[in-house]
């Protein structure tokens, strides 16, 4: 999201919760729903309460246009192809974590593009089908959001050259230190920036008001203007507010009282899991906005509603009013809504298209 306002007012959600609950305790509601083709596999629809407050509790099911005002401010997208990634690990990671978020980053383009083929493109859903929501924006030329995205280079800090709590600001400098490394390169024309903190470094605003954010860098720091995102792994500090849905606040409940239980993540790990959704919807904002003035709703370009903000805690068809949407569970009972490469799963928050005029994903059932 931009500048500001991965939203994580809780409580406000609380109060848009179904009358009956003030007057009855809440139980764990879901519709389970038709089997696929795999036995082992089969659509359901939890109902959780909702992380935070956003649009899309406001809006009907999967969207509505009569509430949204998205709109085109003239400025670029990301057409230049492909999208080269550089990631920016701070802090220390272990191998199996870094490994889990570049297969989803590489899953991106793993139905086309110069490094896959078609014998290896995952089933649908899949995430490269998620992505051509992101593809649909387009500049003043009409050039789309590129569908080509690879991860273009890696650097690790893990000593944390600039501290363990970092600030909006400070962040641009852990990017500046690795574009000075050796084999990290500044790449103005395609690259963006993509700063990732371990569970052990804080950030300002984190688990209070964000769960991550994108901007673009200033020169006089970095020495050229580039698009970044931050996220951050909120496993330790606060994954019932950056998780969600693999982790909610104690405060409501659990399954010992009938109350709401979490998803099982799709990967074992509750933090990178939850992660992935975030990078999932920074990125693709960064892609439709990356700097500020592209596509978004609302007047204030310092706090954009982007498209990812639009359609934040929906997962599938027959969202809204407390439910996630129409997700997959395997037979281990993992939740997911669409497939990666190499086998893998995962589950990340739809987007805003803007040609149904509503929040899209591969996972639809209508």
């Amino acid at each position: 999201m931009s500048p500001a306002h991965f939203t994580v007012s809780l409580l406000l959600l609380l109060l848009l919760r179904p009358s009956s609950a003030s007057v009855a305790p809440h139980r764990q509601e879901e519709q389970t729903l038709k089997t696929t083709t795999d036995p082992q596999i089969q659509y359901h629809n939890p109902k959780l309460p909702p992380r935070s407050f956003s649009l899309s509790s406001s809006k009907k099911f999967e969207g509505s246009s009569d509430l949204v005002k998205l709109r085109y401010h003239m400025g670029p997208v990301l057409s230049n192809s492909p999208i080269n990634l550089y990631l920016i690990w701070y802090g220390r990671w272990a191998s199996q974590q870094k490994l889990l978020i570049k297969d989803f980053l590489l899953s991106i383009s793993a139905a086309s593009g110069r490094r896959s083929s078609a014998a290896a493109a995952p089933p649908s859903p899949s995430v490269a089908e998620w992505w051509r929501t992101v593809s649909l924006y387009t500049d003043q030329t009409g050039a789309n959001v590129s569908r080509a995205v690879f991860v273009a280079g890696e650097h690790e800090d893990a000593a944390c050259s600039h501290g363990r709590s970092l600030t909006r600001l400070s962040v641009q400098q852990v990017i500046a230190t690795a574009a000075r490394a050796a084999r990290f390169p500044v790449d103005h024309r395609n690259g963006v920036y993509l700063v990732l903190t371990a569970e052990d470094v804080t950030m300002q605003d984190f688990c209070r008001a964000v769960c991550g954010f994108h901007y673009f860098t200033f020169p006089s720091m970095v020495g050229y203007t580039l698009p970044y995102a931050w996220v951050g792994n909120s496993g330790r500090q606060c994954p019932e507010v950056c998780a969600y849905p693999f982790a909610i606040p104690g405060y409501m409940g659990g399954a010992a009282t009938g109350g709401p239980k979490p998803l099982s993540p799709p990967n074992g790990d509750v933090g990178v899991d939850g992660m992935i959704s975030v990078i999932g919807h920074e990125l693709a904002e960064l892609s439709s906005n990356p700097l500020v003035n592209a596509w978004y709703a609302g007047e204030d370009p310092t706090a954009p509603t982007e498209i990812g903000d639009l359609c934040e805690g929906l997962y599938g068809t027959g969202g809204g009013g407390g439910y996630i949407g129409q997700v997959m569970r395997d037979g281990g009972g993992k939740s997911f809504n669409m497939n990666g490469r190499r086998g893998r799963r995962f589950l990340v928050q739809w987007l805003w298209s803007p040609v149904l005029k509503a929040c899209a994903g591969p996972n639809a059932l209508d």
